[in-house]
């Protein structure tokens, strides 16, 4: 897949593009029908898929306070829509003069000049433009001036409500990633570094990597099973801790998973962490001999939800 940072308006010369526009943070399954849409133009015209996405999230510049954490990093987003077969990832630098830009502006330069779009790819309820004063209605009017045509795409609902970033984020600050996982047609994952810890899980008999995160969105804090993607590209089940250790004085949160059946040094590695299921709540224990015993019962639950088939929600 083709990435461009559009950071001029030149033509980039792609057959036929078949544009479909949104931030796409977690590429959850409404994003994928968008996706899905625009290959379904682009490949009997012998077109181009091309994802348009803002980099950073609108909300960033124009109300920073407000601004949601994303699910996934601009690189963790590109290799999920090249999973699905597009053609190209286009990043458009939001910017003052973006935001300032009338509809009509972006529909001229980005869409029709810069990506020669051929059609354009939006869910029902798109915006646009300067203080988002455009419209579906008002795209379909200036693609036909423009020439290129519009499709938008109703919502997809999941339990009769409408999938959107917003509603994986509220799931998984309740720690529900089973349903997480159902928004998103995959499981949450994060990617992190392997850190230097305190080393007490190896003190226990549970070893434990310390994941410095790079995704600005983490599950609700507890234990987890999960599977973690060591450097040979296996996944290797795993309890994952997301908390604060209060057995032993709190302190930051971190995310710590003790890797099962594994022997190695993972220290300045790269591990990319899926959650399947939360095990139970963060709690504190009275001491090291009561935390070992749950660990040992954390690790036993983790085994049986592991071992369980994809098909069973996990």
């Amino acid at each position: 897949m083709e990435r461009v940072r559009l950071e001029s308006l030149v033509p980039q010369g792609w057959p036929s593009p078949a544009v479909t526009i949104g931030n796409f943070d977690g590429v959850h399954l409404g994003h994928q029908a968008l996706i899905e849409s625009a290959a379904r133009w682009a490949r009997p015209a012998g077109g181009r898929t091309v994802v348009l996405t803002l980099d950073p999230h609108p909300a960033r510049l124009l109300d920073p306070a407000r601004a949601p954490a994303t699910l996934t990093t601009l690189g963790q987003k590109a290799e999920l829509v090249g999973a699905l077969g597009v053609d190209a990832l286009v990043v458009l630098p939001f910017t003052t003069e973006l935001a300032r830009r009338p509809a009509e502006e972006f529909a001229r330069l980005v869409l029709a000049q810069a990506l020669q779009a051929k059609r354009v790819v939006v869910g029902e309820g798109f915006r646009f433009g300067h203080q988002r004063g455009g419209d579906v209605k008002g795209l379909e009017t200036l693609g036909a001036a423009l020439g290129f045509g519009v499709e938008s795409v109703a919502p997809v609902l999941y339990r009769g409500r409408p999938i959107s970033s917003s509603r994986v984020r509220e799931e998984l600050a309740r720690g529900e990633v089973a349903e997480a996982r159902a928004l998103l047609g995959r499981r949450f994952f994060i990617d992190g570094r392997v850190v230097e810890g305190e080393r007490r899980g190896r003190t226990l008999g549970f070893p434990t990597a310390n994941l410095e995160t790079l995704n600005e969105t983490v599950p609700l804090r507890g234990v987890y099973a999960a599977r973690c993607r060591v450097p040979s590209g296996d996944w290797v089940p795993a309890v994952v801790n997301i908390g604060r250790r209060p057995t032993f004085g709190g302190g930051a949160v971190s995310l710590e998973a003790h890797l099962l059946d594994f022997e190695g040094d993972l220290y300045g590695v790269d591990l990319r962490t899926e959650f399947a299921a939360r095990l139970r709540e963060e709690r504190r224990f009275a001491g090291a001999e009561a935390l070992v015993a749950q660990i040992r019962e954390d690790v036993s639950r983790a085994r049986a939800v592991m071992a369980d088939p994809p098909g069973k929600g996990v």
